[in-house]
């Protein structure tokens, strides 16, 4: 009747690194994109600030006449 001996102390670590690397898995899929999506996003957003600034009647650059 002899059990396996275990060292609590590696066996806290080892379950402590495998709640983290679960919240990690987490994290990735709730907040992670990729690169790629990131560019993609910043790309649009920049074409839509292009568009919408062409499209307006007064340049917010322009001095004021009077």
């Amino acid at each position: 009747m002899t059990g396996d001996i275990v060292n609590l102390r590696q066996a806290r670590k080892t379950r402590k690194r495998a709640e983290k690397t679960a919240k990690a898995a987490e994290n990735r899929t709730r907040f992670g994109r990729t690169r790629a999506e990131r560019a993609r996003d910043a790309l649009e957003e920049s074409r839509a600030t292009v568009r919408l600034d062409g499209l307006r009647r007064e340049r917010p650059d322009a001095p004021d006449e009077v």
